[in-house]
């Protein structure tokens, strides 16, 4: 985890980025007419009956320099986070944090007479080590028993789990986990909600082995999988079926394999919360006589540890590099919590909704079902994201946000983010800052770039019905054409496989 902190503030803090544009790659150069080479890139077939929607702006003037489809309703994929990610931040603070602290009414000696209260607020960034040094703080107060239970107080939010609207197909994924004012992150990705499954190949014609990280008895694991002979092909199915707690490991492995590991997502986020907490509290000497249950903190109990995410401003980097759609979830709530006392869907999307209707997007043009873009119902168009870039230009967090998007073509997983393996090699390496988009049948790229003569450009590309496979290279050859590029510089090519917010096999 150092690492990564290190490397989100690396990205932070790298020098002072002039708001222009980064600099521009030596040897590029405007090829053409620029109307008639993106013309010339979106008559793809690839495209044809597909709904598209291209605008490029000056970012100084908002003079408009392209534009097909500007106000045409889309399905913005993870665009819908450019929206989500500078709400937050204007609405919350660059310096908001989540808190999950521990709570009891009566201490006396080394024992909590009564209840022990575990309270949290939304934290997505809380792993089992988070929760280890929570449990830590307990057992330096001396205490060494709970008399009662172990409360999980989750009511910051409410109950919801996920949007009703999703595909139930996807809630298995880590892309599509559950939330709560209690999570669990497996990973330093803060893919809060899951756990990771690991398939270990034992001897042959035996089982395999199944661990899950962090340890927890909140999922149970339905192990039908043997391992087979060396060099056979796998066929491990690692699923969890809708609204159950088993995990069914089925299939053969091959003897002698690189172990394999998985995310699977957690139906009941608080109880795994509170599972990992009271486990980190065991291994402290900390016993709890009682069971574990949801309830809430009473006001008058005392907190005896606690402990706060990262800044906001910090959050942006994981967030957006990523395209976390857990994080974006949460950001919903807690916005709602702030501004109307409801840590809900229902009461944080109409406040992002007036929030982007203020930087001049029409009520008309813009659904939000979600924060996070995976929602099939989401609607806005190309042009008002190209609208919100530019004004959001303006605003004080601009500098630490810009630098969260996505950098085309840096190798570094926490500055290239969804971008690292696209457009290198062209001017549009280092100089392209912006956030992707991919579900099935609806790919995005919008944000910033510098052209030939240093000028900055805002643009934003949503592509809706094509045929076939997101066709990335469509997005890449316009921004490369914007940074002064040949547009034929980039390989064509058509995403394979899934298409999901957020797979890294897609790089949405």
């Amino acid at each position: 985890m150092h690492g990564q902190l290190a490397r989100i503030s690396a990205v932070l803090l790298a020098g002072v980025v002039a708001l222009t544009a980064p600099a521009v790659p030596a040897g590029a150069s405007a090829p053409g007419d620029l109307g008639g080479d993106l013309d010339a890139v979106l008559a793809d077939p690839r495209l044809d009956g597909a709904t598209v929607g291209v605008v490029v702006r000056d970012a100084r003037t908002g003079a408009v320099r392209y534009s097909r489809g500007a106000a045409t309703p889309v399905l913005p994929a993870s665009n819908l986070k450019i929206y989500t990610s500078s709400a937050a931040l204007s609405l919350l603070g660059t310096g908001y944090r989540f808190s999950t602290s521990v709570h009891a009414r009566s201490v006396s000696g080394p024992t909590v007479k009564g209840d022990l209260y575990l309270r949290g607020t939304g934290d997505p960034t809380m792993r089992a080590a988070e929760y280890d040094r929570l449990a830590a703080q307990v057992a330096a107060r001396g205490i060494e028993r709970v008399e009662g239970d172990l409360v999980a107080d989750d009511g910051w939010f409410d109950a919801v789990r996920t949007p009703s609207h999703w595909d139930p197909t996807d809630l298995q994924y880590y892309y599509a986990a559950p939330i709560s004012a209690l999570n669990v992150a497996p990973n330093d990705d803060f893919d809060t909600g899951s756990v990771n499954v690991s398939v270990t190949p034992g001897a042959e014609g035996g089982p395999v082995r199944v661990g899950l990280a962090p340890a927890t008895d909140v999922v149970k694991i339905d192990n039908r999988a043997v391992t087979g002979p060396s060099g056979s092909p796998s066929t491990v199915s690692v699923e969890r079926a809708v609204g159950s707690d088993t995990i069914v490991v089925s299939g053969s492995y091959p003897a002698g394999g690189t172990p394999l590991t998985v995310l699977r997502t957690v139906r009941k986020p608080t109880m795994y919360a509170a599972d990992v907490f009271r486990k980190a509290l065991r291994a402290h000497g900390v016993r709890v006589r009682g069971t574990t249950e949801r309830g809430r903190t009473p006001p008058r109990a005392a907190r005896i540890a606690s402990r706060a995410s990262m800044p906001l401003s910090r959050l942006m980097v994981p967030f957006l590099k990523l395209s976390n759609n857990m994080i974006a979830e949460i950001l919903v709530k807690a916005i709602g919590r702030k501004a109307g006392g409801e840590g809900s869907w229902e009461a944080g999307l109409p406040v992002i909704e007036r929030y982007v209707r203020s930087l001049g997007v029409p009520s008309a043009r813009l659904e939000m079902a979600d924060g996070s873009g995976l929602s099939r119902l989401d609607r806005t168009t190309a042009g008002d994201v190209a609208t919100l870039l530019r004004k959001v230009r303006r605003a004080r967090w601009f500098p630490g946000w810009y630098r969260a998007l996505p950098v085309a073509g840096d190798p570094d997983r926490m500055a290239g983010g969804t971008l690292a393996s696209r457009m290198r090699g062209t001017p549009a390496a280092g100089n392209v800052h912006a956030k992707t988009g991919t579900l099935t049948g609806a790919t995005a790229l919008s944000g910033y770039v510098a052209d030939p003569s240093g000028r900055p450009l805002i643009f934003s590309v949503i592509l809706n019905g094509y045929r076939g496979g997101a066709p990335k290279d469509v997005e890449d050859r316009i921004a490369v054409r914007l940074a002064g590029g040949a547009p034929s510089s980039v390989l064509r090519t058509a995403q394979a496989g899934p298409q999901l917010e957020c797979s890294w096999a897609g790089l949405c």
